[in-house]
């Protein structure tokens, strides 16, 4: 008699202070760190993140990585957040710069993503938060979209997406303050949420009406599954 195998293609992003890991992808290459020009993260915990992964910088995030002595192989951007003596000698040292003009449709980070993309790897990008609000909703619902796996996080906070049968185990080595569950698409269908104060099994939530806020994790485990739709799921470590 012969035996089916059934193979679960999964994706890890291993944080200092988190371990999360997807169902429902199998990409060849390792997460691709991607670090942009909103509120740094720390300089400790992006050599922690940064350690045997390969490094973009966008615009201002080239600052981050020099501040952490961190060289990227690439940077992109138009440079008009950037500092122009960090950016010149980064130019000189090699590495790939793609440069665009400041009069453009696209923000430096969806440029970036466009190129990311055809890396075939999950994309970590930090960076991503604080600043303005116009450009974190823009990177927010920019990654929703992508066809592979994405995580923003930093110190404080994380987000991760999850997709259309899709499960995210989380193991925490820091309990947070609080995980949200935010539509990223009109409707997300069949959410369940384990491992919670207050727990969901088969709900339907709405991006008009986003009330799956401040949940709170029980343990040291975590576990969220949508059967449809763009599932964002937020950790909240310091506000």
């Amino acid at each position: 008699m012969s035996r089916r195998c059934t193979y679960i293609m999964r994706t890890r992003f291993s944080l200092p202070q988190v371990n999360l890991e997807t169902t429902g992808h199998e990409l060849p290459n390792a997460p691709l760190l991607l670090v942009t020009g909103g509120r740094k993260p720390g300089k400790s915990w992006l050599k922690k993140v940064a350690k045997n992964r390969r490094i973009w910088a966008i615009d201002r995030g080239l600052e981050a990585c020099d501040a952490a002595k961190i060289k990227p192989e690439r940077l992109i951007g138009d440079g008009d957040s950037a500092d122009h003596e960090t950016w010149e000698r980064y130019e000189k040292s090699g590495i790939i710069v793609e440069s665009f003009p400041p009069a453009k449709d696209d923000t430096d980070t969806q440029l970036a993503l466009k190129r990311a993309v055809d890396e075939s790897a999950p994309l970590l990008i930090t960076g991503a938060f604080g600043g303005r609000f116009d450009h974190a909703f823009s990177t927010l619902f920019s990654c929703a979209a992508l066809p592979v796996p994405v995580c923003l996080a930093d110190k404080r906070e994380t987000l991760i997406f999850i997709k259309n049968g899709e499960t995210l185990h989380a193991m925490l080595y820091q309990q947070p303050k609080a995980v949200s569950l935010l539509p990223f698409t009109s409707t997300c269908e069949g959410v369940r949420v384990d491992d919670v104060r207050w727990p969901l099994n088969d709900a339907v939530l709405t991006q008009a009406y986003p009330y799956t806020i401040s949940n709170e994790v029980i343990g040291s485990s975590f576990t969220a599954t949508v059967q449809k739709g763009i599932l964002g799921v937020y950790f909240c470590w310091d506000e």
